[in-house]
Order: C-alpha cells, then structure tokens, then sequence
C-alpha cells in the first residue's frame, strides 16, 4: 500500500480527495521559489553539520556508510532551550468538538504567508518499512532548522534506491494523499488563546493527511505529529494503530510466540522489547519499540521506523549502546581524557535528553513479523495491580487498554499546575489518537475475541509501595511466554486471573489495600462514564466497554 502523490487533471479540485482547504494551505507552501530540495540523507548531514549551534562530536557513527552516511560522518548534538518535552495542551485536531477550524485556517494561512522571507528546507520519507504498508511523508521547515529536518529523515525511513523500488511497486491505498508536515519553530505565535496555546500549535486535518507544527521546536513533537497521521492512515484501513514496542520468541520447540508491549514514555516499553533475556531462548526478533501497526486481519505487524528515539539517561556516557548513536538532543557534552568530545549522557543539563539510535543497535532488527501476534501487554503503574494479572473476556481486554492507567513522563511539558506524579489514564498509551476512541476499541476487542489474543496487564511501577524490578517484570513474561505461568481466579473477579508471584501477593483482608482497589477500579469506570459527555461524546465508548469495568467494580465492592 502507497499514498497518492500525483493527480490526473479531472482529479483536481474543491471538494475531491487530497483538496481540503488546510490541505491547499499547506501544500502550496512546498512549491515556493524560497523552497530548496533535500536530496539525500548525506546532505541533510551536511546541512545539520553546519547549522549554527551544532556540536560536532568527535564520536564516529558506527558503520556509517551502511544506514547512508559518509564513513567520517560524527555524531551531531543540539540543544533547543528551555523546552525539552512535548507539549499536549498546544495539539487541535480538526473534526474534534470545540476545534475552530475556521479561525484555526486563517491563522495557518498568515503563519505559511510569513515563511516567504525564509529559506525553507523540503525532505521526504517514508513511513512503514515493509510494502504491505508503505506511505510517504514531506516535511517543510525553515533554514536554522536543518537538526530537525535530519533528525526527521533518520527517524524515519530516508528515500534511497531500496525503498524507491520497493514503494513504487505498491498499489495506493484508496485515495490516501501523501503526507504533509509544515513546521516553523521560529513561529511567533498569536494573543488568539481561544484557539490555540498562545505561542504553539500543533494543527492537524488528519483525515487530509497533514499538520502544521508552529512554535516548537523539540523533534519528538515532528516524530510523533508525523505518526499521528500515519497512525490515522492505518486506523482507516484495517489496522490497529499502536504506541509500543513488539518481538517474536522463538521457543525450544521452534513454536513462535509474538508479545506486544503498551506504555508511555518511561514505562518499561523498550526495556521489554529489547530484553535479551539472558539469550534463553534459540532466536528473539525486535519488530520496534515505539510505533507500529498490526493488521486486524492477519493478525501480521509492521514497523513504521528504522530507528529508535531513546532516553539518553538510561545509558551512562561509557555505554557500549553508545556506540549506536547518531544523534543527539539536549544533552551536554564535555572533553575526554583524549581531548575527544563526547556526551554526557546524564540528565544534568535538563530533563528528557534524548538520541536517536541506530537500528544496527538491535541485532535481531525486523521490520514486519508475519506471525499472528499471541498477547497483549498493557503497561500500567497502577499500586493496586500486581506484577501480571490475566484479563478474560474480549470486552474487559479492550476497555481495560482504553483506562490503561499510568504516570507522566519527563518527555512531557505540562501546562502550569498540572501534578507530575499525579496518575493518569491515557488510552492505550496513545495521547496522539485523531479518531474516536471507540475506534482502537474495536480494534483491540477484535484481536483478543475473533483472533484469539491473549491479554494481559502488568505493573512496571510499584505494589502498594514495593517496587517491581525489572526482573520481576521479565520473569512474569517469561513465565507468560513459556507457557509455565499458572493463573487462577483472582479473588471475587470472575474475568480477571492472577498469577502469584514471590512479595506481591495482594492481600484481599487488608482494608486499605482493598480500599485502594476499590477506588482504582471505579476510576476506570468513571472514566468511560466521562466519556459519554466530553465534547459531545465524540470520544463515547460501546456500551459493552462499561458494562466490563462496571462488574470488576460491582464484585470488587463484594471484597468484605
């Protein structure tokens, strides 16, 4: 499957797919005479190399020539200024309740009229590596940007001969135009704070494939706007759009076993997916860690990146990870022993530091896993659930993934006031959903009812404030994947099974344990219930997802 790139004249015009009035605004803007082509990966280098404010490193790219680069080329660092995160509060998405679209276009066409005074970069990529789902994607952004725009093309998959030939043999899918990305950090914002946040905005006509991302200038806002429609792209067309990581097992028996992962940033995602698990087992393949898409049908799944955009924190400056960098984002460097600069790969500097990894990093890279996933793991840090538990019931699996409750990140700008350790639920740990909720619903409650997928949470923060390691989580899906782990019915709730495991064994006679639980569960349930009124019920769920979380409500209200 491809996207639509190229029109026949009887094609063109108001009212015809690809021609929406943002989508004209936008599109336009890449055939300016101000605009200058990015023709390879080796040029974007260049440019980011020579951008003001770059710190050339003298840390080599490992085997540089092989992801498209010169074999001299180093490992690039830039620093954006106070904001290190992504900022939630500044995203409108068109079609929603209470967006202005109207006004939300009239400022986007002042913000694009304004571009013509800078030198404007255009690069190309593709999302989706493998020629089952392959869309392509054009970015637009100022000079003085050039970091952003490199780091946009090795985050996703640069055009080389390879992918050329590969995409050009797809078929398009429907009348899907290509995606577009105007982004202009230099933006300076508006006094309009009834339409947008002030002095960003990230504005998406998602169902016209495109976005304008003003204002911001950290990558994991290009990252993930970029995802956001491609994400909508595949909810469109018989896939389930997903914000985790996912791997293949093979077992002693040559049987396969396919897990996939759910969570926000810093919820354990990577570490799961790329655990070797002491090479216990004959062959392990990493699909991705961060963005992928399962076809509903086939249950098969596919990678929309190459490359993995990774705290830097997590791998100290002597790391032999390090040696798979390419990029880097607000962090500090220094000088070694040798007078060579390096990273300092610490969060000293500030909050969320970041790089981008090579996909020669996972030796076990692949880009589609033709298996039929076998579970779903939705990551929760929730005190009251312990390390693993089993959820019964297609209903009671989805809506559980719709309530998936968790902490907030640092790669997370929050708006003034807002708690940071205050738990919060984010459906599916997707916060970059353009379509109704209800939507991956369906899709989640297809794969675990019609295609037999089992489901599962897991706690990868503390219980009842008794941390669970990381080993305690690999073992309970070690336990999972073996085929070993013995579930049993967890107290009075008939849809949920619990596997016991050494220190976390709730204790159903403790009142305040069962208190806690009692509250967490109604969260859920009171969350669905929200849903029915938030702007107009645009986000409403199936009855059916209430009736699930309601019965664990009513029979966690049984515990005496």
């Amino acid at each position: 499957m491809s996207t639509k790139a190229y029109y026949p004249i009887d094609e063109i015009g108001k009212g015809k797919p690809g021609f929406s009035r943002t989508r004209s605004i936008i599109e336009a803007a890449f055939y300016g005479n101000n605009v200058v082509k990015i023709n390879s990966l080796k040029e974007a280098y260049l440019l980011a190399k020579n951008s003001p404010g770059t710190v050339v490193t003298d840390m080599p790219v490992f085997e540089a020539e092989s992801i498209g680069l010169d074999r001299d080329a180093k490992v690039l660092l830039f620093n954006d200024g106070a904001i290190t995160g992504r900022y939630a509060t500044a995203r409108r998405i068109q079609g929603q309740p209470g967006v202005n679209t109207e006004e939300l276009d009239r400022l986007l066409l002042e913000a694009v009229y304004l571009t013509r005074y800078k030198k404007l970069y255009h690069a190309e990529a593709y999302i989706g590596l493998d020629p089952e789902f392959m869309v392509k994607a054009h970015l637009l952004i100022p000079e003085g940007f050039e970091m952003l725009a490199y780091n946009w093309l090795l985050n996703f998959q640069y055009i080389n001969d390879e992918y050329l030939k590969m995409y050009k043999n797809r078929k398009p899918i429907g009348t899907e135009p290509d995606i577009y990305i105007l982004s202009d950090p230099s933006w300076v914002g508006t006094d309009r704070t009834d339409i947008c946040e002030g002095k960003t905005l990230a504005y998406f006509s998602a169902e016209n494939n495109c976005a304008a991302i003003l204002g911001m200038r950290y990558f994991g806002e290009h990252k993930k706007g970029t995802l956001t429609i491609a994400w909508a792209i595949a909810n469109r067309n018989g896939y389930a759009s997903c914000h985790g990581g996912q791997k293949e097992y093979t077992l002693g028996d040559g049987k396969k076993f396919v897990a996939s992962v759910y969570g926000l940033s810093g919820s354990g995602k990577s570490t799961i997916t790329h655990a070797r698990h002491d090479d216990k087992y004959p062959a392990i393949k990493v699909l991705h860690d961060d963005a992928f898409i399962i076809n509903d049908e086939t249950c098969s799944s596919i990678a929309l990146e190459p490359t993995y955009f990774d705290k830097t924190q997590d791998y100290p400056t002597n790391s032999p990870d390090n040696k798979f960098l390419i990029t880097a984002q607000n962090c500090s460097c220094t000088k070694d022993s040798d007078g060579n600069i390096v990273l300092v790969t610490d969060d000293i500097r500030n909050g969320n530091g970041r790089a981008i990894k090579s996909k020669l990093w996972s030796p076990n890279r692949v880009d589609k896993i033709d298996a039929p996933v076998n579970a779903i793991f939705w990551i929760m840090k929730d005190p009251t659930i312990p390390p693993i538990v089993k959820l019964k019931g297609a209903s009671l699996a989805a809506v559980m993934g719709a309530t998936l409750a968790t902490k907030r990140s640092s790669a997370e700008r929050l708006a003034p006031g807002a708690d940071p350790n205050a738990l919060v639920v984010e459906p599916y740990a997707n916060p970059f959903r353009t379509y109704p909720l209800a939507n991956d619903y369906l899709k989640f409650k297809k794969l675990v009812g019609d295609k037999n997928v089992d489901c599962y949470i897991i706690n990868t923060g503390d219980f009842m404030g008794k941390d669970i390691t990381k080993e305690d989580t690999l073992g309970v899906i070690e336990a999972v994947v073996d085929g070993v782990a013995k579930f049993e019915q967890w107290g009075p709730f008939s849809d949920i099974e619990i596997m016991p495991w050494a220190g976390f064994v709730p204790n159903l006679k403790d009142k305040d344990y069962v208190a806690q639980l009692k509250a967490r569960m109604l969260d859920r349930a009171n969350f669905v219930k929200s849903k029915e009124g938030d702007r107009g019920g645009y986000d409403k769920l199936p009855a059916d997802a209430l009736e699930a979380i309601e019965k664990v409500v009513k029979e966690a209200h049984s515990i005496e």
